[in-house]
């Protein structure tokens, strides 16, 4: 199993970083897309949809993406005028995510409600799934590096919470949910993504970079986001009855259980940033 986790992470790092440094932005663009297609498709099975209706779920995902390109093809940067554009976008996709995360999963895990097998469970799907989608594209038009930047942000979030947990572990943060995370892991990834975000500092807008207050509570909301997301898709695979949302990743689940955190996280930041320069 270990060797087989360590190939597949081999194999995804390759193929992330070929799409992300050498593909035009079209590319970028059709990459980001089959990654969301393949999350609709384990979303569906979230939904415990029947095998078609899933494969249906993740085509109406695919045509909404081509959708929004075809009407704002200066936002996802395929024409010139790309910021204006963007922050036009932006409004539409990452304003309602970010009020479905802050207010509403808190609500969602509190009460731990089904995912709706109906077109409201698809709605949500979209209100995860295609924010996270335009954060992907438009991020990645102020660099490659700075999109590196902002997902290590995550990354550093788990990996810190890890090992705060296994040092320093007392209390369970949701113990029906996700019994291995606890509180102190949770704080240890929060202040790890502060000092992370510090030192970033002078690389962000000076809106955020001249304002250390301001920077303070963004960084802490991403940290929050970011155990949201997780614990989000983790009480779903619990209801649904699944240990992963698929097994398209070998040794890995499946693309929900590698960006569940991303998914909640990358809007945010996306509209952070957008605000910080408009």
């Amino acid at each position: 199993m270990f060797k087989t986790r360590v190939v597949t992470a081999v194999l995804l790092l390759l193929v992330f970083f070929f799409a992300l440094f050498e593909l035009p932005p079209l590319g970028w663009a059709i990459f980001s897309t089959l990654v969301v297609a393949i999350a609709a498709w384990e979303w569906g099975g979230l939904m415990r949809l029947a095998s078609l209706s899933r494969y249906l779920l993740a085509m109406v995902f695919v045509l909404v993406c081509a959708l929004v390109a075809y009407l704002e093809p200066s936002a996802l940067n395929l024409k010139s005028g790309f910021f204006e554009a963007a922050w036009r976008t932006a409004q539409w996709f990452y304003i309602p995510a970010a009020l479905f995360w802050l207010l509403g999963v808190p609500l969602w895990l509190k009460y731990r409600w089904p995912l709706p097998k109906s077109w409201l469970g698809g709605l949500l799907g979209m209100l995860l799934l295609l924010p996270a989608w335009l954060a992907l594209i438009q991020l990645k038009q102020f660099g490659a590096f700075g999109l590196i930047a902002v997902m290590a942000t995550v990354w550093l979030a788990d990996i810190a919470a890890y090992f705060f947990g296994h040092a320093f572990g007392r209390h369970k943060l949701a113990p029906n949910i996700s019994p291995g995370k606890t509180w102190e892991g949770a704080c240890g990834g929060v202040l790890a993504v502060v000092i992370y975000g510090f030192i970033l500092a002078p690389n962000l807008p000076e809106a955020l970079s001249s304002k250390p207050v301001v920077l303070l509570l963004a960084l802490i909301f991403v940290s929050v986001l970011s155990i949201l997301g997780d614990l989000f898709e983790s009480l779903l695979k619990r209801q649904a009855g699944l240990k992963d949302s698929s097994n398209v990743l070998p040794g890995h689940g499946g693309v929900l259980d590698r960006i569940d955190s991303l998914t909640s996280t990358l809007p945010l930041v996306a509209l952070i940033w957008f605000k910080a320069l408009n």
